[in-house]
Parts: C-alpha cells; sequence; structure tokens
C-alpha cells in the first residue's frame, strides 16, 4: 500500500443530487427526517451544455460532522432533463447513501417516515441495521446503527479487506459474512 494519500480526506462535504422541485425536497428533508436547510444559494452562470446562462438553486442540509446533502434545481427544464439518467437500473437499491445515526436517532427516523406514510424498508446485515427510504426525486436515503461490537467486526474486515477482495476477484465466491441472519427460500 504505497501509493495511499499520506492523509485520508477527512469527511464527506457534501453530496450532490438533482431534484425537480425543491420544496418538495425541503419538505421530505427537514420537516419529515428532520435535517435542516442551513444554505440555499440563488446563482446563473454560463452552460455550455445548453449554449446559454442557466439560473439554478443549490440547497444544503447540514450533518452533524459538517458535511451536507446538495441539490440542485434548475429554473431551465432542458438543463433539467439533461441530468436525468435515461433510463434508470432496473435494481435501484445498489445506489444509495447512507448515514451513521445512533439507536434512538433510527427509531425517531423510522417513526418520522411511517408517520409521513412513506414506504421504508429496515434490513439488519449483521454488522449494522439500516432502515431505508426515498426522497421525492427517488434519492435512496439509508440511516444505520452499529452494533455494540462494531470496533471488533471493523477490525477483522480491515486485516482482510485486500485477501477477500482478492479472493473474491479470483472466482472464490463464498459469504464471508457470518453475522447476517439468512433466509432461506
Amino acid at each position: 500500500m504505497t501509493n495511499l494519500l499520506s492523509r485520508a480526506p477527512e469527511r464527506l462535504h457534501h453530496h450532490a443530487y438533482v431534484v425537480k422541485d425543491q420544496e418538495k425536497n425541503r419538505q421530505f428533508f427537514e420537516d419529515v427526517l428532520g435535517i435542516p436547510l442551513t444554505a440555499t444559494w440563488c446563482e446563473s452562470h454560463y452552460n455550455a451544455w445548453v449554449g446559454r446562462e442557466v439560473s439554478f438553486c443549490h440547497t444544503f442540509y447540514s450533518l452533524g460532522d459538517g458535511g451536507a446533502l446538495a441539490f440542485f434545481a434548475f429554473a431551465d427544464d432542458e438543463v433539467f432533463q439533461k441530468t436525468q439518467a435515461a433510463q434508470p437500473a432496473e435494481i435501484r437499491s445498489f445506489d444509495h447513501i447512507s448515514f451513521k445515526v445512533d439507536e434512538a436517532t433510527f427509531g425517531e427516523l423510522t417513526g418520522r417516515v411511517e408517520a409521513a406514510g412513506l414506504k421504508l424498508r429496515v434490513t439488519d446485515h449483521g454488522y449494522c441495521k439500516s432502515m431505508y427510504c426515498e426522497s421525492p426525486d427517488g434519492l435512496i436515503m439509508e440511516f444505520t446503527v452499529d452494533p455494540p461490537h462494531a470496533n471488533q467486526i471493523d477490525a477483522i474486515r480491515r486485516a482482510d479487506a485486500h485477501s477477500e477482495l482478492k479472493r473474491w476477484m479470483a472466482g472464490d465466491h463464498r459469504v464471508n459474512n457470518d453475522l447476517r441472519i439468512r433466509e432461506t427460500a
């Protein structure tokens, strides 16, 4: 491991996503999930993709570590359309953003999503427990609680991360997560 950064990135600064309606997005993130809107930047710039000046709104919702969720909305529908995937993946659940929370916050978030009448899914992965829900524009959100012995689990996976990847890439696809409860058909 000779080619690694001398100092790893400190934290996620922000994760950006394009939305159609900033107010519907605000209602989901602030009113339903309780994540505060802390900045709204209204801007305009020459957009080379469409060859004209484009106005946009860029909002930020703050996270506890100083990072943020950021969202763009465009006053120009052509630009909005150009930011959308031509065809979404058939299985979308693997494209998501996840946040670490404590058990109390996990329960509060689950209750908020249920009270809003929104669909959610809870999964016990063994090494963490997760609640999944979706924003109005389709951003899949995951909120994760670590088990009490997360440090031990982390130490095991750090010790064998490279050898397990090498094994998998060589075609040995055996499961190494003996913590997850497996459902049988």
